[in-house]
């Protein structure tokens, strides 16, 4: 058997919509082996959102593997051991798909390079900024090209920290995507670009004061946010208790704030907010730092087709 555990990622990062993303310690698990026939699929918690046929995103993302090197299994048992929430901005799909890019690698024996499988994965999932750091961790830039994709891993310090806002519902990626207009003015351009410059030089020099004007956005998080009805209540609590920039993690409904001290001060007083502010969802916080290695295999047993 072959089990793969995959970080949780945030993409966007305010400015850096569809090109800046980073890994952060909270995991799924991804255990494969092949069997003598067919597809047997189990999840837990046992979610009935995920399927459990071929239209799984694990094993498509596991068929593409195969499909690139000409090496199929007889047949497929996965289990899915899943602690990132599903369509809450927080990349459980790019989990899904670096994850099982990664197994289905290690059972034909490691054909493709980590290049390739990066390309892969931003080339299934579309954009590279979840795909990305969810398969070799850490802050990253990136950009997907016709075959590959070039990209810049920052490691990120144990000193900033991510202040993640779960709510109770769910937003779909496809549908938040879909309200972005087709059309921007070029004084928004302009406004994100310097802001994503800003935000790159402030997280690779540690000027974290930078962070609240390099977070700001007129791309997606305008037309988003009325998705949110309490974004601005979030954003405004956590600027308060002295985060340095507060954003939608991915399309949201997530919200994250990067702060950089006083870890248990803010937690304290965020929740307290939370549970005394009239908000029309119930949030969750959790206090997450960085993951700086990614995908990792922490269990490879014997296949009669695993190949080294």
């Amino acid at each position: 058997m072959i089990s793969v555990k995959v970080p949780a990622s945030s993409a966007n990062l305010g400015a850096g919509f569809d090109c800046m993303g980073v890994a952060l310690k909270l995991y799924n698990i991804i255990e494969v082996e092949e069997i003598e026939k067919g597809l047997e699929i189990t999840s837990s918690p046992d979610d009935p959102s995920i399927a459990k046929d071929e239209n799984n995103l694990v094993f498509k993302a596991m068929k593409v593997v195969f499909d690139e090197v000409g090496w199929y299994p007889k047949g497929l048992r996965i289990n899915l051991i899943n602690e990132i929430p599903l369509t809450r901005g927080l990349g459980s799909s790019a989990a899904c798909i670096s994850g099982g890019i990664y197994a289905a690698n290690l059972l034909c024996g490691g054909k493709l390079s980590e290049e390739e499988m990066i390309f892969l994965a931003a080339k299934m999932e579309g954009h590279p900024d979840n795909s990305t750091p969810a398969m070799i961790g850490g802050l990253v830039f990136a950009v997907l090209e016709e075959n590959k994709v070039n990209y810049i891993k920052f490691v990120v310090p144990n000193r900033l920290k991510f202040a993640v806002f779960i709510p109770d519902f769910q937003l779909s990626t496809e549908y938040a995507r879909n309200i972005l207009p087709k059309y921007i003015e070029f004084k928004d351009a302009v406004f994100n670009v310097g802001r994503a410059a800003l935000f790159a030089s402030a997280i690779t020099t540690g000027n974290y004061d930078l962070l609240p004007a390099a977070t700001q956005d007129r791309l997606h998080q305008p037309y988003r946010k009325n998705l949110i009805p309490d974004f601005d209540k979030i954003v405004n609590l956590s600027l308060e208790f002295g985060a340095k920039g507060a954003f939608l993690s991915g399309a949201g409904p997530s919200i994250i704030a990067l702060i950089d001290e006083n870890y248990d001060s803010f937690e304290q007083n965020a929740k307290i907010a939370l549970s005394s502010l009239e908000l029309k969802s119930k949030w969750d916080l959790m206090i997450l730092e960085a993951d700086n290695s990614g995908a990792t295999v922490f269990s490879v047993q014997s296949s009669s087709s695993f190949k080294r």
